[in-house]
């Protein structure tokens, strides 16, 4: 990822249904930057993604030794799309992004 390499590129990351590995092969991660991330991270992940389950995104992410937060969408997979929350979806995420910026700022 670019950010590890040049950190001054941005202030923080915004990521939605990261690719943690390829469905059904748990054993090709793709967490070698995460230790060079030292800027925060707001990951948004479903709880049915198929390139990486949430525990996996929890494990992971203990990698990044900068701020992080992984803001769980119950029964999304990697498309983030639930039919009777779609419209709920963005606002919810705005809003904890918002939070989880002014936490960072602070």
């Amino acid at each position: 990822m670019l950010v590890s390499e040049d950190s001054q590129l941005v202030d923080g990351l915004l990521l939605f249904s990261y690719p943690l590995h390829p469905p059904r092969k748990p054993d090709q991660l793709r967490t070698s930057h995460f230790p060079k991330l030292n800027k925060p991270a707001f990951f948004v992940h479903g709880t049915r993604d198929p390139f990486g389950t949430i525990s996996e995104m929890k494990s992971a992410l203990k990698l990044i030794p900068a701020w992080h937060i992984l803001f769980e969408v119950e029964g999304a997979g990697h498309d983030l799309l639930i039919k009777k929350t779609i419209g709920e979806l963005p606002v919810r995420v705005l809003s904890e992004f918002q939070t989880f910026v002014k936490r960072c700022a602070a």
